[in-house]
């Protein structure tokens, strides 16, 4: 399984205090078939506990997820602040999803290097 996180989505992670074990954990979760919601296209919401602040006071993640294969972090949300994705938002989302879910090793690798995924 390969991990990423897009630099938008590491900033906001940054900012929430979110540390990569904590990614590596949903991902493994998600492996086990826990996902909030499956919005469609490789696409899930997936909730994240934030430091002191628990599941209910946390944040709401969306993913670009293949089981066993390939996951990106992508969009990051405090509960509080949003919601949800908008139905626009959704499918710039799937369109996003199926870019990097078919991106080959050389040029996932690339972009790591250009550091426009980490």
């Amino acid at each position: 399984m390969q991990i990423f996180k897009t630099r938008w989505f590491n900033k906001w992670a940054k900012k929430e205090k979110l540390a990569d074990r904590i990614l590596i954990t949903v991902v493994a979760e998600m492996e086990q078939g826990l996902i909030d919601a499956d919005l469609g296209g490789h696409v899930v919401k997936k909730r994240i506990s934030l430091p002191g602040r628990g599941k209910r006071g946390g944040a709401r993640t969306i993913i670009d997820y293949k089981i066993e294969e390939k996951a990106f972090f992508i969009y990051g949300f405090a509960k509080n602040r949003q919601t949800n994705v908008s139905a626009t938002e959704l499918e710039t989302l799937q369109i996003l999803a199926a870019d990097l879910l078919g991106y080959d090793s050389a040029t996932l690798k690339k972009l790591v290097e250009q550091k426009k995924l980490i």
